[in-house]
């Protein structure tokens, strides 16, 4: 170790003083502060900050919960759970009496250091229960009678006086279908397309809203606009259905009003409310809405407007025990984009640019005459003779049309749809097309940023962008696979490859906690899991499902969270429904082989046309289905071992030993050759652990060879990229990896990025070299599976690897390679912030490292060469290293 190295080090840890801990981001369920919660047993989590940058380690902890703000006349509490010694600051369960729907409570918390200082009590927090039984809903459905798929959108309305002065006021608020609510003429929360999409037969979610500020004395008006949405669509590609889940589009809605002297009231949707239709006349997912201003019914969510022509609703028998409240983040409205440039096409067509591809809507203001029709269609792309191209949104319009009332000016966005693009064609609209008057409008799922990455290449930094508005994209509610054509599923394949990579992005805990119900809640009853989730392709008592690699979602996601996260309780959710796929597979195999059913095998893999010489790079799909029983078998003894089930960690650890020696017996050679001689066979094989030791480093050189083989190209698909390159790095062959994530010519990840991408692409080539497509079937521009290679530039660019779950142990080792001169990544961990970010000037390697207080970490400081490591155990701090 040389002196610089030293002093780098021992500047920090010689610091000296006692600073008192101070507790921060308090947290239930991981949100601040919750109002609707329905757990019984909700967890607490908080974070440690010390002025005087010194490492602690929490030794203790004590959490109070009351019905009341904490003073210092409080002698007893709803629930204390003493001084209880432990060093988890996260996920920690209420232990306490019974709470109640609807009721606030706080809570508080204090620590003791390693030292044994107590801190103060941290500044207490709060959340709210939600309505816990169907029995604490008064509300009932209701809709419109006149109600049809493609019809205008039902309105629903109702008035009601306040006469005194209110403390409190929480609306919870459900539907079939879409639903935006308003109160005296102002938006109820600020999310979209709730309320989201789940299994809707089995879970419902509901949203609560405190809409205390909206409701004022005298005359009260709510007003609700409900939509087919996800609920009623059609959902494709195949045999669509408008009726998957029900013919009518409902609302239920109970808004719960406590005064100020105590006494409480309720307003429910019931026969009494009155419904019409109004400006929206069509709004559907794929095919966009059409809004007819001449019809708009001007005023009718404020106090005053006359409703006397509304007719009356229907009441629906709708049951209510399949709801439960809403922890996910809402989808919202983000960033905004001004028209790049205006274009108009040699078809003499008016598109705008925006630069972006992105999913979300246009708002746009228009000045003409009554009647007139104004047309927004949307695209991803312009072919190459600068045309606007939109074949590969197959069936779906992806259109909005809006009709003018007058010759004032109007503004107009979409509602109860979206679209994915980046290029728009005005039509309807005389004379040239002012920029001003358009702005586009991202919207997705409003998880946290947790996570950034940039270097000295400039096109890892666009990959990098390309990853991230990839996840934007396909993030809301459920993890879609596509956003733009007649499809936005959540393809259960997809989303398990990209997880690790979003949890580095952005906190999808929540989101993903969400989802992975609906993955348990749609399994089929043999343990096989649906393609897509919410599941709609299923028809009759057919299983459309099954393949590896997609059903492993039910094993890899769950995991990666619990890594990710640390909270053992997506293990619990979850652990039934990993085990009964592995039962599925288990019972479909023939001697510990499974050589049975339908598979995607390693999906877009390269191939190519009238393949003579065997360049195409396929994978036997019953060798990754074997990989993947393993994989899953192996992530099912690892949840067993957390949870502490030691019959299911024994039986499957024996089991898991069949399949890998069924394996070797199966598909490798007494040399160490795979039968499928592809990257995907050995990459998958060496991630897996599924060859003996003695054979790994061989079948490491193997996968090297076949690499330079196609020139330093990968060809891997769905299934081999995303472990590709952590294979390479984990048996010495970091080059390789960096030549691969390098390569610029295709297929290679940053093929597109030369091509002008802004997202992630489907395909390898979705232009092809000569400017054409790919077939428009099935040739998305923004699908998040192939940005799988992000966690490789956190975990070994960047250099931030969890050591324990959720970073309660952290391991900090860069790789350099590639020609880069620096790189850096940060991320938000549930302890606090982990940045590395490192540089290298001449001969010379300088590295500054940041680890949150209560966790400790392993840090390997490389030389500028990356050749050797030092190595380094410390605890929170800010540390810098020169070698």
């Amino acid at each position: 170790m040389n002196k610089s190295l030293l002093i780098g080090c021992f500047l920090l840890l010689s610091q000296t003083g006692r600073a008192q801990v101070v507790l921060k981001r308090l947290l239930i369920e991981n949100q601040d502060p919750p109002i609707c919660i329905d757990t019984p047993t909700p967890k607490f989590s908080w974070q440690l900050s010390e002025n005087h940058n010194k490492a602690v380690l929490q030794q203790a902890y004590e959490i109070e919960v009351d019905s009341n703000l904490f003073t210092k006349a409080d002698k007893t509490h709803l629930w204390s759970s003493g001084k209880v010694i432990s060093d988890q600051s996260v996920y920690i369960p209420y232990k306490g009496k019974a709470l109640t729907s609807g009721h606030v409570y706080f809570w508080r918390v204090r620590v003791w250091d390693s030292q044994g200082k107590a801190s103060a009590w941290s500044v207490p927090s709060s959340w709210k229960m939600g309505l816990l039984t169907p029995n604490d809903w008064q509300a009932s459905w209701i809709g419109a009678i006149n109600d049809a798929v493609n019809g205008p959108a039902p309105l629903l309305r109702t008035n009601f006086g306040i006469n005194k002065k209110i403390r409190e006021a929480t609306a919870y608020i459900t539907a079939h279908g879409f639903y935006e609510a308003q109160i005296n003429g102002h938006k109820v929360g600020d999310g979209y397309l709730t309320p989201g999409w789940t299994s809707y037969n089995k879970r419902l979610q509901y949203q609560a809203y405190d809409v205390t500020g909206l409701l004022q004395a005298g005359e009260n008006v709510i007003g609700v606009t409900l939509g087919s949405g996800w609920y009623r669509s059609p959902l494709g590609p195949y045999t669509p259905r408008p009726d998957f889940y029900g013919k009518k589009t409902a609302l239920l809605l109970q808004l719960k009003i406590t005064y100020t002297d105590g006494s409480e009231k309720i307003i429910s949707s019931d026969g009494s409310w009155k419904t019409a239709t109004g400006a929206l006349r069509f709004a559907e997912i794929y095919n966009g809405c059409i809004i007819d201003s001449r019809l708009e019914n001007t005023g009718w969510t404020k106090p005053g407007y006359n409703d006397q022509n509304w007719q009356a609703v229907n009441v629906f028998s709708y049951p209510k025990n399949t709801l439960v409240a809403t922890y996910n983040e809402p989808v919202k409205q983000h960033e905004t984009f001004r028209p790049l440039k205006v274009i108009t096409t040699p078809r003499g067509e008016k598109i705008i640019d925006f630069g972006q591809n992105l999913v979300g809507w246009v708002k746009v203001t228009i000045k003409g005459h009554r009647g007139d029709s104004v047309k927004i269609a949307h695209a991803e792309v312009l072919d190459k003779s600068g045309e606007f191209y939109t074949e590969n949104l197959r069936a779906a319009r992806a259109e909005n049309i809006y009709i003018l009332k007058d010759s004032l000016k109007q503004i107009f966005e979409p509602q109860f749809t979206w679209q994915g693009f980046r290029y728009i064609k005005v039509s309807g609209i005389k004379g040239a097309l002012n920029p001003d008057d358009f702005t586009a409008v991202a919207i997705y799922s409003d998880m946290k940023v947790t996570g950034s990455f940039s270097c000295s290449n400039p096109m890892l930094n666009q990959l990098q962008h390309n990853i991230q508005w990839g996840q934007k994209g396909n993030f809301l509610d459920v993890p879609t696979d596509c956003p733009q054509r007649d499809e936005r599923l959540g393809w259960t394949g997809d989303a398990q490859v990209f997880s690790q990579t979003a949890a580095f992005n952005m906190d999808v805990h929540n989101f993903f906690t969400k989802w992975l119900k609906d993955v348990a809640a749609d399994q089929y009853a043999s343990g096989s899991i649906p393609h897509v989730i919410p599941d709609v392709f299923t028809n009759g008592n057919d299983e459309v499902g099954g393949s590896s690699g997609w059903g492993d979602v039910s094993t890899i996601v769950p995991w990666n969270m619990y890594m990710a996260y640390g909270d053992q309780t997506i293990l619990e959710n979850q652990f039934a429904s990993m085990k009964a796929w592995v039962e599925y597979i288990r019972k479909q195999t023939k001697n510990n082989l499974w050589v049975t059913g339908n598979h995607f095998g390693d999906w877009l893999f390269y191939s190519v046309n009238n393949d003579r010489d065997g360049t195409s790079a396929i994978t036997n799909k019953y060798l990754i289905a074997q990989c993947f029983y393993a994989h899953s078998t192996q992530l099912l003894i690892n949840s067993a071992r957390v949870l502490n089930k030691k019959e299911e960690e024994e039986y499957y650890s024996n089991l898991l030993t069949e399949i890998k020696k069924a394996f070797v017996n199966e598909y490798v050679t007494t040399n160490g050759l795979i039968s499928s001689d592809t990257q995907t066979a050995y990459t998958l094989a060496l991630e897996f652990d599924m060859l003996p030791q003695n054979l790994r480093q061989q079948a490491a050189a193997r996968l090297v060879n076949n690499i330079k083989l196609y020139n330093n190209h990968l060809t891997t698909g769905f299934l081999g990229t995303p472990y590709l390159c952590d294979a390479l790095s984990k048996f010495g062959y970091n080059g390789i990896a960096y030549q691969l994530l390098l390569q610029d010519t295709y297929p290679s990840w940053l093929y597109p990025i030369k091509l002008g991408a802004t997202t992630i692409w489907e395909r390898w080539d979705g232009i092809r070299t000569d400017g054409s497509f790919e077939e428009s079937s099935m040739n998305s521009y923004n699908h998040y599976a192939y940005g799988a290679i992000g966690n490789w530039m956190y975990q070994h660019i960047a250099g931030i690897m969890p050591a324990a779950p959720g970073y309660k142990k952290i391991m900090i080792k860069p790789v350099i390679g590639g020609g880069l001169t620096w790189a850096e990544g940060k991320y938000d961990c549930a302890y606090g912030t982990i940045a590395c970010k490192w540089e290298i000037t001449g001969k010379k390697l300088d590295m500054t490292v940041t680890i949150p207080q209560n966790t400790t970490a392993e840090i390997f400081v490389p030389d500028y060469e990356g050749k050797s490591y030092q190595q380094f155990t410390v605890g929170a701090g800010n540390y810098h290293y020169s070698r």
